[in-house]
């Protein structure tokens, strides 16, 4: 009996990513092979390949020869946070062209958006005030992201040719043409020190949870911007708020929060400082990244080692 795969993702259609991987993967049997979950095979043993996107805990334990785990996204922090997790099993995450493209997009909006002043220009339109305000260059504004993993680095590439200063935190030293490197604990305090809008494109584990709260976030230069497209495990809301109240950070755009959908009766709904979005800054595409799936799942029955395998101890 040929070795089946199950889908998990309480949240994406099963059938985008079928009929994406049937074209590329034309040895395997979809119409056989391919369960998705809650549905189970006859057999749970006879699954060797689960591909999930924030499967819900213990969803994985039930399939006693998995090879690996692809995840549907850059990132893991969901699966990893699952204690019934199979223990050994290789866990691939998805480094998506489209996915890495959506994102840098994302940031370049927003950065510019908070440089150009458009938040400000859009209250000014709903008071009907037509003003010009005073505009700075990009050589004068300090750009900080927090993460120089793919996403990160697509992003400063991208912003660099604005002529932003732009520099990068992460947790060992990265090397990155045009962009001055912080890394580290001793780092993150002169990194913040020079950045007038913060972006987070950081994986979420033990160490990042929390690192944009009220002590970083009076590192940062009074008026600063903080951009938040990465979990919203890594802000602690209560101390955003409360900068965001006192004036020190003049807007925050946040993607992710740390429940989700939104409540309705969270304060960011109606902030004047705050941009809402949905979790939409980085969607995957099953039309881009089937042909880096497929090939994942051919080198896993091969008994190869898969691609963007993550670091089950660093988290990423």
């Amino acid at each position: 009996m040929p070795p089946s795969i199950i889908y998990i993702s309480p949240a994406e259609p099963a059938e985008n990513w079928r009929n994406a991987l049937t074209p590329v993967l034309t040895e395997v049997d979809f119409a056989h092979d391919f369960h998705v979950w809650p549905d189970l095979p006859p057999d749970p043993g006879n699954v060797d390949i689960a591909i999930v996107w924030r499967p819900p805990p213990g969803a994985l334990k039930v399939f006693p020869n998995l090879k690996a785990v692809i995840n549907l996204g850059a990132g893991v922090d969901a699966i990893l946070a699952d204690k019934t997790y199979p223990e050994g099993v290789p866990l691939a995450r998805m480094i998506d062209p489209a996915l890495t493209r959506h994102m840098s997009e994302f940031v370049v909006h927003r950065v510019l958006h908070f440089h150009r002043k458009l938040h400000i220009y859009d209250q000014m339109q709903r008071d009907h005030d037509w003003r010009e305000l005073e505009q700075d260059h990009t050589l004068t504004k300090r750009v900080g992201i927090l993460g120089l993993g793919a996403l990160g680095t697509d992003a400063a590439a991208h912003l660099l040719p604005f002529e932003f200063q732009i520099a990068g935190w992460s947790r060992s030293q990265k090397t990155m043409d045009g962009v001055e490197s912080f890394y580290g604990e001793h780092g993150l305090g002169p990194f913040l020190a020079r950045t007038d809008i913060l972006v987070c494109l950081l994986p979420l584990t033990a160490e990042t949870t929390g690192i944009i709260n009220a002590g970083t976030l009076a590192q940062l230069p009074a008026g600063a911007y903080v951009i938040n497209a990465a979990r919203g495990g890594h802000v602690v809301e209560a101390d955003l708020r409360a900068a965001l109240d006192s004036g020190h950070i003049a807007g925050a755009a946040l993607d992710v929060f740390h429940q989700e959908p939104l409540e309705d009766n969270s304060p960011f709904w109606d902030h004047p400082k705050v941009l809402v979005t949905p979790h939409i800054a980085s969607l995957s595409s099953p039309q881009s990244a089937a042909a880096d799936i497929g090939e994942n799942i051919r080198r896993i029955r091969r008994g190869e080692t898969p691609k963007d395998l993550v670091d089950m101890s660093a988290g990423y």
